[in-house]
């Protein structure tokens, strides 16, 4: 059972039983997929659960009446529900709890007990025949609409309408009216007509014995073949009842006994050919069409036999005790077709129901070898338009399913959405496995049909045909080995045909390494050219942002760098959300607006590459997406604190009195910078390649495509994982940790921005002597003086300012803030490596606190972590 399955009927189950609030579906589902085990029906596990219950139980016969109604139905895992219902009734406090609940609601039922209404008139005022009537036909709808069986008229519309809507281009054929109002076209008993012999003169009763038996033998050669007899008559059937018949009172009692234990024979003709007339309309499906053909074929032998007996009977060879005899071998085969098909008739199967049914009939009569090869013939004749289309879709990767009958059920999606969706929906839900309609013996088998037929039709959508050089006829055996190893033959040819096309001729490994080099930086200097060519436009708000001009500047940085050389590099496109995107970074859950990094309108932010490639999902995408702009930013920040860090050099020059404040922003700046560089230094060589390299390597011994979906998502699953974008906790940090280090880069900068005074005069004096001539000694011992003059003020200026602003406060403020947050992080890196085996995530505790200086604060804040759990 798959995933999504499990998570349906949890939901269902807690809708049903009314419970909300607690821990919620999730909780339960990991629990059952955690502590799942494989069960395996048997008759005596099913058998001996049914007694259970029916011990349990305060009306047994209802019970038992109700699981031979589901299993004459056909029921998918009716055994595994009998056996966890025995288990369940074995608990006392389950019990307790589903009764408290049942109690429950049935109160809440009650209370809101006015869902169905009728308009009855007062009791003052009398109530008219018309009226009286409409009310006694609601009524009657109310209680009788679930007991009566829908007419095979109303049926087959259902069927009709439901296969159109799916396939309106390809409605079912109709058969006129007139083959199903014409009763005499049927080969079944025509009731309310007179009979055959019209109206008997004398009583049979009152003849002579052997005279009995004469007119009875031909009364009976008649009821056989679904004509009413002079003494015998059959009576109207509703519905899927079995046929009963009316016997002359007056018979001998002996002749009559004799008469009754023939007349199943007829009951059991007039059922099947009630079902082959049925089943054989076209809404019913091409399997149901091979199952009743299968049928008609056995039913002109049964024919035959009649004829026989009847030329016996006109040669006065034929007495009642010799057609018991004759009848005796065909009633074993008659009995057993009836109940096929009153189980298929009851259960509403078509197509792979069918044939469960079918296999599993087969496989109960395992000791009966005359009923066992009979049930075998019917299941290979049904299973050939089955596996008709099997083989289209194993071999070529077709689905021809004109009645919607096999086990893959294709859905139409467009395919100009696809870069639209969030997820691989193309791939995913293009193709689907309908449960109900998988044969009991492919059961197993289905996952690699599935899988088969959608590497085969991805192939021949890229314009190649292909069919599978070990194509076979698939035929129904009780040695399923026999076409599991066809299965299989076909599916290691799909899986090496799509493998090679994507790896060889697409070069799929190639196109993973293009993206590495952009979305995951894995080339550094075109990120340097990059940055240093979109810097200014990326310090404009998004809305101010031309994209035409990002895209000139991607494709200069693209030509000056390595990036060149790359094959795949004109599928790279930058944009932002404001420009090419509509959902942001944090739009995608991973982060909230309120976690304090930068500003909402900054660009850098919101960066993000575009790789136009069919072979990548938009979910896949969007996780490079999301790791490029947590290293892009990462980056940007490790720019701004470098261009301090140039900035600061420029402020050295000047004979700063008060030096103290400004030692410290130099050590902060420094100990930012060692935290971010260490940071991109872990996420880049210690996560991405890493994960990379086992990533390529299992893509070398990789078998078919969904093991290259599977290495790839997880691949991308542990990199968010690793770098801390799937923990909100951490990620909070982290951010504002970033955020600190951009104010205080922002700090810095416009100190030094009072400093530019001086490279003014130096850029007019350069004008000056370019503009007027070189300058004379006299104008460069003016201009020496003016300069010195200008140090010396701002150096006092700059002293005055910052004494002034509490500049000094402002910088300890950063350092507190800035250790406080990365002391947090540490703590938390530190409790999730041990407590949720994250080892990984370790190696950062060792890099940013490399040697020991953040080791006894860390201590300290563990010991008062535990003393507070333990209190």
């Amino acid at each position: 059972m798959s995933e999504f399955r499990i998570h349906h009927d949890v939901n269902e189950l807690l809708s049903l039983l009314h419970v909300g609030g607690g821990d919620g579906a999730e909780v339960y589902i990991d629990l059952l997929q955690k502590n799942r085990t494989p069960y395996v029906t048997t008759s005596v596990s099913a058998h001996s659960a049914k007694v259970k219950i029916a011990e349990y139980s305060k009306t047994p016969e209802d019970f038992l009446k109700k699981y031979e109604e589901l299993k004459s139905k056909n029921a998918r895992n009716l055994d595994p529900l009998v056996y966890l219902l025995s288990k369940l009734s074995e608990d006392k406090e389950m019990l307790q709890c589903l009764q408290q609940n049942a109690k429950e609601r049935s109160e809440a039922n009650a209370s809101s007990a006015t869902s169905t209404s009728f308009a009855i008139p007062p009791t003052s005022s009398k109530m008219s025949m018309q009226e009286f009537e409409e009310l006694r036909k609601k009524l009657g709808n109310v209680t009788a609409s679930s007991q009566v069986p829908q007419s095979a008229e109303v049926t087959r519309k259902m069927l009709r309408d439901r296969h159109n809507k799916k396939n309106p281009t390809q409605p079912n054929p109709v058969f006129p009216n007139w083959v199903y109002d014409r009763p005499a076209l049927i080969g079944d008993f025509i009731t309310g007509a007179t009979p055959a012999g019209g109206d008997p003169t004398v009583a049979i009763g009152t003849l002579p014995l052997p005279a009995q038996e004469q007119a009875l033998v031909d009364d009976l050669l008649f009821v056989l073949i679904g004509v009413d007899g002079r003494d015998i008559t059959a009576q109207p059937v509703l519905g899927r009842q079995n046929r009963s018949f009316i016997v002359d009172p007056t018979l001998d009692m002996s002749v009559k006994e004799l008469v009754n234990r023939i007349l199943p024979v007829a009951s059991y003709y007039s059922t099947i050919t009630r079902f082959t007339e049925e089943k054989w309309s076209f809404e019913y499906g091409q399997v149901n069409h091979a199952l009743t053909a299968a049928m008609r074929t056995l039913m002109k032998e049964y024919l035959i036999l009649v004829t026989q007996l009847e030329h016996l009977h006109r040669q006065g060879m034929l007495s009642l005790q010799k057609l018991w005899f004759y009848i005796q071998p065909t009633m074993r085969t008659m009995e057993i077709l009836a109940s096929i098909a009153s189980s298929v008739d009851k259960g509403d199967c078509m197509g792979g129901s069918t044939l469960s049914l079918l296999h599993d009939r087969t496989f109960n009569y395992t000791g009966d070898s005359q009923a066992q090869e009979l049930c075998l013939y019917l299941t290979k004749a049904a299973s050939v338009p089955y596996f008709e289309i099997l083989e289209k879709w194993i071999y070529r990767g077709i689905i021809k399913d004109p009645y919607s009958e096999f086990m893959v059920e294709e859905h139409e999606l467009q395919k100009e959405k696809i870069q639209e969706d969030y997820n691989d929906k193309y791939w995913d839900q293009r193709y689907t496995i309908i449960q109900h309609r998988i044969p009991s013996f492919l059961q197993k088998m289905a996952g690699k049909i599935l899988s088969t037929g959608k590497y085969l039709n991805v192939v021949r959508e890229c314009g190649r045909d292909v069919t599978c050089p070990d194509a076979k006829e698939v035929l129904y055996t009780l040695k399923e080995r026999a076409y599991v190893e066809q299965i299989e033959k076909s599916y290691y040819y799909a899986s090496k045909v799509l493998l090679d096309f994507l790896m060889e001729e697409k070069e799929l490994v190639a196109r993973l390494r293009s993206i590495k080099h952009y979305f995951l930086m894995d080339k550094g200097d075109f990120f340097v050219h990059f940055m240093d060519l979109t810097e200014e436009e990326l310090k404009k708000p998004v809305d101010d942002i031309v994209p035409p001009r990002l895209e000139a500047l991607l494709e200069l940085a693209l030509r000056m760098s390595t990036a060149n050389t790359d094959p795949f590099k004109d599928d790279l496109k930058v944009g932002t959300p404001g420009a090419m995107s509509p959902v942001s970074f944090w739009e995608r859950g991973i982060l909230h607006p309120n976690h304090g990094v930068q500003n909402a309108c900054s660009p850098i932010k919101h960066l993000e590459f575009h790789f136009f490639s069919s072979f990548f999902s938009r979910k896949a995408l969007t996780i490079y997406q999301m790791l490029f702009r947590h290293i892009f930013y990462c980056k940007h920040v490790e720019r701004l604190l470098c261009n301090v860090w140039i900035s600061n050099k420029t402020a050295k020059q000047y004979a700063l009195h008060r030096a103290k404040w400004f030692a410290t922003a130099f050590a902060l700046r420094q100990r930012m910078l060692n935290f971010v560089q260490n940071i991109q230094y872990y996420m880049m060589f210690e996560v991405m390649e890493p994960t990379w390299h086992i990533m390529e390597n299992n893509l070398k011994s990789a078998s078919n495509i969904d093991d290259v979906l599977c290495h790839h998502t997880t691949f991308l699953d542990n990199c968010l994982k690793d770098c801390m974008l799937t923990n909100p906790e951490l990620l909070k940090i982290f951010a504002k940790l970033m955020s600190v280090c951009v104010m205080f880069t922002n700090c810095m900068l416009r100190f030094t921005q009072s400093m530019k005074l001086d490279r003014e005069l130096n850029r007019l004096s350069l004008e000056h002597g370019t503009m007027e001539g070189p300058p004379t000694q006299s104008e460069r011992t003016e201009e020496q003086e003016k300069k010195k003059l200008t140090s010396k003020f701002l150096a006092e200026h700059v002293d005055a300012l910052q004494s002034d602003a509490g500049f000094e406060a402002t910088i300890s403020k950063f350092d507190s803030n800035f250790s406080t947050l990365l002391l947090d992080l540490l703590d938390k890196l530190s409790i999730y490596s041990t407590t949720d085996c994250e080892h990984s995530m370790i190696n950062i505790i060792y890099r940013l606190d490399f040697n020991g200086f953040y080791t006894e604060r860390l201590e300290r804040m563990a010991i008062e972590r535990s003393q507070k759990a333990a209190a």
